[in-house]
């Protein structure tokens, strides 16, 4: 009797830790969002608020598509992406159903990167601006790189049937790693652009300079540290292993076949 009331009170424990996981989870996951959905708007009332608006015609409103564009894209979509597998309610469902809703978001964050890339390069083009010059610039491009060749190495490895599952067991750590990695050059390229705008807007020719924290200035800086705060929290997210998706030896739907099963218990 003792002994079946103790496994009791260990099941009451464990459900009530389980619990207290998923909704600490979804809390921080919901200030995951609320800081993405700040970072876009705060980008975008900068550009349309101070810089004049948005077209793409070569003048500097088409260059304001670039800092939109790259923060919605390499940051708040990626973010949410990277994050995508720790949602608790996708843990009972098919796996490779939401492989490619993670393919499917990352693809997006690089298609609105490269879109935002050719807004400065046309607007530098047009304006005769020299190109990649810049330490944000480099390190920018680099980043897009990196991106292209982590979102062609997980297509390759973890979407495509004929990969092996030695290589999938290989490239995960290596995947994970890339994937923060970008992250982290993500955050560096946001930050140091914004910097870098402010520099070259802010020069005391026209307004208040730089140094005397003009309301511009000031806006522009929250904007910075609301991105930093949105890649912390989704760092913390990945860094949590208590809300890492569990993985089992058997799939939740038999259907889905052995091959799925085998990847499931390689944990890819």
């Amino acid at each position: 009797m003792e002994v079946l009331k103790n496994t009791a009170l260990c099941r009451t424990s464990v459900k009530t830790t389980d619990m207290s996981a998923s909704v600490c989870f979804y809390v921080t996951h919901g200030l995951c969002l609320c800081l993405g959905l700040l970072c876009v708007l705060f980008v975008s009332c900068w550009c349309s608020q101070w810089r004049g608006g948005f077209a793409w015609d070569g003048s500097g409103q088409q260059f304001n598509w670039h800092p939109v564009l790259m923060v919605s894209g390499l940051v708040v979509v990626y973010g949410v992406a990277a994050v995508m597998y720790r949602v608790p309610f996708t843990w009972k469902q098919r796996k490779y159903t939401w492989k490619l809703v993670h393919a499917g978001l990352m693809i997006l964050a690089l298609l609105l990167s490269i879109l935002g890339l050719c807004a400065v390069f046309d607007f530098h083009r047009a304006a005769k601006i020299p190109d990649l010059y810049s330490l944000h610039s480099w390190v920018g491009i680099c980043t897009v790189v990196m991106f292209a060749f982590q979102w062609v190495l997980g297509l390759v490895g973890f979407l495509l049937p004929c990969s092996p599952l030695w290589f999938r067991a290989i490239l995960k750590p290596v995947h994970v790693w890339l994937g923060q990695a970008v992250l982290i050059l993500t955050l560096t390229s946001c930050i140091s652009g914004i910097n870098e705008k402010l520099f070259f807007s802010l020069k005391g020719a026209t307004g208040d300079a730089y140094d005397s924290l003009p309301v511009e200035a000031m806006f522009a800086n929250f904007l910075g540290i609301i991105i930093v705060a949105f890649g912390m929290v989704v760092f913390a997210i990945l860094s949590n292993n208590q809300w890492q998706r569990p993985e089992t030896n058997t799939s939740a739907y038999p259907l889905l076949g052995q091959h799925e099963d085998k990847e499931q218990a390689q944990g890819t």
